[in-house]
């Protein structure tokens, strides 16, 4: 059985999942699970040649949706789900057989980092620390992870149609402790840099406070949809919101 399944939700980011799946190389520990909620395009397919040993599904659009239809077949001891757009440090299956001795620890998160070397990308990494120090709330793009069986007495991901991992993180918390690895996470700059990155950061702070003021993640989804730049090329909604 493998120690770590690994869950990649996909829509229209062959690119980027084609990098995701390179950090991740061929371990036998690891089981790496494809959900596309996009169409199954030429580039779909021969990525799917060129990567013999993940396995492929498929399933309506929604990243909640996507990460619980991979976790429905995932056979190992833990459950990590990762953003297409987001690369695994080299040991980091290492990191979860160290949190794995720990019983008190249920899941975690790696440490946010951006592949950009502008300034205000630090700022960003800083104020997600912060965060993860002081309210324990890691996201999505920090590379979540959950021992299998907590996952499923938790009900998997709420498929809402944004906060899916917020929510997540939340119930998660109460049942146990959570381990941030100080290991990288390395997620694409590229949200920040098309939108602007105050622009971006200020609307992702504003969109997390209006969730956790109670406000339907609905309408949250369709302000994003409003403010994400036509040609982004990523999920239309279900995407990184930190800094």
């Amino acid at each position: 059985m493998p120690i770590a399944s690994v869950i990649v939700p996909v829509l229209d980011d062959v690119r980027c999942l084609e990098r995701a799946l390179e950090s991740l190389g061929d371990d036998s520990r690891v089981e790496i699970i494809v959900v596309n909620g996009g169409e199954r395009t030429p580039a779909i397919v021969a990525l799917e040649r060129a990567e013999p040993h993940v396995r492929w599904l498929t399933s309506p659009p929604g990243r909640g949706r996507q990460m619980n239809a991979g976790a429905r077949l995932a056979r190992g001891d833990w459950l990590l789900f990762l953003h297409a757009d987001t690369r695994l440090p080299a040991v980091w299956i290492e990191e979860l057989e160290r949190a794995g001795r720990q019983s008190s620890v249920l899941g975690g998160s790696f440490r946010f980092e951006l592949d950009s070397a502008r300034w205000w990308a630090r700022v960003l990494e800083r104020g997600v620390a912060a965060r993860v120090r002081w309210l324990d709330l890691p996201y999505g793009d920090q590379a979540l992870f959950v021992r299998r069986e907590v996952f499923a007495a938790l009900g998997g991901y709420r498929e809402l149609p944004l906060m899916e991992d917020v929510d997540f993180v939340r119930r998660l918390r109460r049942k146990g402790r959570l381990h941030h690895s100080t290991l990288p996470a390395v997620t694409s700059a590229r949200r920040w840099e098309t939108d602007g990155w105050i622009r971006r950061s200020v609307e992702n702070v504003f969109l997390v406070l209006l969730f956790l003021a109670g406000v339907s993640p609905r309408w949250l989804a369709a302000r994003y949809r409003r403010s994400v730049p036509a040609d982004d090329g990523g999920p239309p909604v279900s995407v990184a919101r930190d800094g």
